[in-house]
């Protein structure tokens, strides 16, 4: 034990000691702590069922609904994509001031974004056959399927922000830092077109106008936070007006009390995002700007910042692979019968405890699986990878229409 302490002080040193001294660790500390949250509320909060020998996707929170505030610590979309707005703004500076061309910057941004994503959908093209070629059910393998498509609306959702970047810098300068204050008023209008005395009048497709002002608008506020024009004083007013209109939400208007979807349940906060979701990301993005010094000073500590680089250096490995790791995991233990947390009906407090026990399972699994994933992540070696790696992504693609 002593031994192994002493060599992870070492590699804590070492990776402290190669940390460029303008690095912004804070700005890690958050991106790694949005991360995490992503395959910690996935584990949490979704579950399975068996029925006919098939692995069905299933949630604890129609049976639990007293989980639901765990879902409020849990969807950290609003920082993440806060994070995201501020470092794309400052390095687009970085890029202009080099002389980059604009198209040069998102590409290279974009490419590192999609990679794994073709990755991920290349190797379960080959997962799907074999998987029934084994004897898996064709609706366990439609279940595994949903799961790994189910993240990655993120990716889509953060490369068309990422694109407008340019655009989010002027919007931010001509509205002298309250653009984000128009795209709440946005998401407000047309919240209270689709649930107010209206709503029953009013048609399905009204909420996919949410879409883009709804994730714009933390991304927004980092985007501004990055030009200076996000102050503390700014911070305090976003995070305690947050909360009080996240209140009177919940209270008097009786939104949703989750911020994931739930089985059966006629309205949802996240797809596509609801007024809650931005009052949420406000609390978080304030809390985030007015902590993000003494997060830095903390991060100075070898042993804290450590996990903060192993976990950014995987982001996208542990984003993409996540679900199939806690498939995989309930794929060979439903071999075993009912399991309790894995492959029983996630409707009891019992099922929540054991739950728990399986996440260091399924972070057990995370790991092996990005061992070899990790490859997707770099620059791949050849044409023939390439196009490999499309036409395997392009064949999942055509069987998760069909699935999801």
């Amino acid at each position: 034990m002593t031994t192994a302490l002493a060599r992870l002080r070492r590699t804590a040193a070492t990776v402290d000691a190669k940390t460029p001294a303008t690095r912004d660790r804070a700005l890690d500390g958050l991106r790694a702590l949005a991360l995490l949250s992503v395959p910690v509320g996935h584990w949490l909060l979704g579950g399975f069922t068996t029925g006919g020998g098939v692995l069905h996707n299933a949630s604890p929170l129609g049976a639990l609904p007293s989980m639901a505030p765990l879902s409020w610590l849990l969807q950290m979309l609003g920082v993440f994509f806060l994070v995201g707005g501020r470092a794309s703004a400052l390095s687009l500076r970085r890029a202009t001031d080099r002389g980059v061309p604009v198209g040069s910057w998102l590409r290279g941004r974009v490419l590192r974004l999609v990679r794994p994503v073709l990755g991920v959908a290349a190797v379960w093209a080959a997962l799907v056959p074999l998987l029934r070629a084994l004897g898996v059910p064709d609706g366990t393998v439609r279940t595994g399927a949903v799961l790994m498509v189910q993240p990655l609306w993120y990716i889509a959702m953060y490369l068309v922000l990422t694109a407008l970047t340019p655009l989010c810098v002027k919007f931010g300068a001509w509205a002298r830092g309250w653009g984000a204050a128009g795209l709440l008023a946005a998401v407000a209008a047309v919240d209270l077109l689709r649930y107010g005395p209206w709503g029953a009048s009013m048609p399905g497709w009204l909420s996919l106008l949410n879409l883009l002002p709804g994730w714009l608008f933390a991304y927004q506020l980092g985007v501004d936070w990055a030009h200076g024009r996000l102050t503390r004083a700014g911070a305090k007013l976003l995070a305690l007006g947050g909360a009080a209109l996240f209140a009177v939400l919940l209270l008097v208007f009786h939104y949703p009390a989750s911020m994931v979807g739930v089985p059966g349940a006629a309205r949802t906060n996240s797809h596509p995002p609801s007024l809650l979701v931005l009052a949420l990301a406000s609390v978080q993005g304030g809390a985030a700007v007015l902590l993000k010094d003494r997060l830095g000073r903390a991060l100075r500590r070898p042993l804290l910042w450590l996990p903060v680089v192993v976990v950014n250096l995987g982001a996208m490995t542990v984003f993409c692979w996540h679900q199939s790791a806690m498939f995989l995991t309930a794929l060979a233990g439903s071999h075993f019968g009912a399991l309790p947390g894995l492959t029983t009906a996630p409707d009891s407090v019992g099922w929540a405890l054991a739950r728990l026990a399986w996440l260091p399972v399924f972070g057990a699994v995370l790991a092996l699986i990005g061992r070899w994933a990790r490859r997707f992540d770099a620059p791949w070696p050849s044409r023939t990878w390439r196009a490999l790696a499309g036409a395997g992504a392009a064949l999942f693609a055509v069987y998760a229409l069909g699935a999801v």
